[in-house]
């Protein structure tokens, strides 16, 4: 059986290192280097499906590389025949993942059941006038008016908004929210999201993981505002934001409308950098080529291993 068991836990040691070489140059990259919001926000979308999809192992597959130059990492090696060829070990190391990956499961399942039945209960609280209502091609639902201003559904996203609002913000201030929030639900960020979190579920024990999740979260926020300020509503989204987290209204909105507040007032008081597209394309580019090096030494890494007897 240790010959099947141990290259599967060999292969996904070499790939998630590879990863995790890649997560941290990504974190360099967006951390230290000029560039759009945009482009940092779906780097880190690559990395974090670079941690779920073992492209090195798809690639291999299909090319059956055997590379002369390819060698195996002996201590992954060695642990993996050790662990595979005990029942106790190899119990013990599957029975720790499944029940964290459970756990983590169950976490998302109730965080989705609690966000459907939000949406549904401003579904159903709209007149049918309502629905029809829509801002920048994307529907706009009213909630409860303690609700916050978000992005509601996977497939089908739309902008739920607490009833009432038209009365805290001003026109403009309504319009930087509603930009912001339409470049959420046009990009699918509520799908790319549990895509993160479905992989989250399964590499749970993985710190850079987590750290690609925070990251991620950060750009989401980001680039949206990016968008707001190429439509010079950049000031009026500020002050929206401070109207959304003052404490003294009853608008119950500070959780998200605090989330990486002081990243976000940076951003958008801040006036844009040069290097434009040329800064982007650089940034991009030099991700790329860090993303295919680690596909190339996980196929290095993985190639001609534990050769079937």
């Amino acid at each position: 059986m240790h010959e099947y068991v141990a290259p599967t836990i060999y292969y996904w040691q070499v790939h998630l290192l590879n990863a995790s070489l890649v997560c941290v140059a990504a974190w360099l990259l967006t951390s230290f280097m000029h560039g759009s919001a945009t482009t940092k926000y779906w780097i880190w979308v690559a990395a974090s499906v670079n941690f779920i999809l073992p492209l090195g192992g798809l690639i291999d597959s299909f090319g059956a590389t055997h590379l002369p130059w390819a060698r195996s990492m002996a201590l992954f090696h060695d642990a993996d025949v050790g662990i595979s060829r005990s029942a106790v070990a190899a119990a013990t190391v599957v029975g720790v993942w499944l029940l964290g990956a459970l756990l983590m499961m169950v976490r998302l399942v109730v965080r989705i059941r609690a966000e459907r039945r939000a949406a549904r209960a401003a579904g159903e609280g709209n007149s049918p006038e309502c629905r029809e209502l829509m801002a920048h091609g994307v529907p706009v639902r009213f909630a409860e008016a303690r609700q916050l201003p978000v992005v509601a559904g996977v497939l089908h996203p739309h902008i739920s908004l607490p009833r009432g609002i038209e009365r805290l913000l001003s026109h403009s201030e309504l319009e930087a929210v509603l930009l912001h929030e339409a470049t959420h639900a046009r990009r699918r960020d509520n799908l790319l999201r549990l895509v993160h979190e479905i992989g989250l579920c399964a590499l749970w024990f993985h710190p850079l993981v987590w750290l690609a999740g925070s990251r991620l979260a950060l750009y989401r926020e980001l680039s949206c505002d990016e968008s707001v300020i190429r439509r010079a509503h950049g000031a009026e989204l500020i002050s929206a934001l401070a109207k959304l987290a003052d404490p003294r209204d009853p608008y119950v909105l500070r959780a998200t409308a605090s989330s990486f507040i002081c990243e976000r007032l940076t951003c958008l008081a801040t006036e844009p950098r040069g290097g434009g597209r040329a800064a982007d394309t650089l940034l991009a580019t030099l991700f790329g080529v860090l993303v295919a090096s680690g596909v190339v030494l996980t196929i290095a890494r993985t190639a001609c291993c534990f050769p079937v007897p």
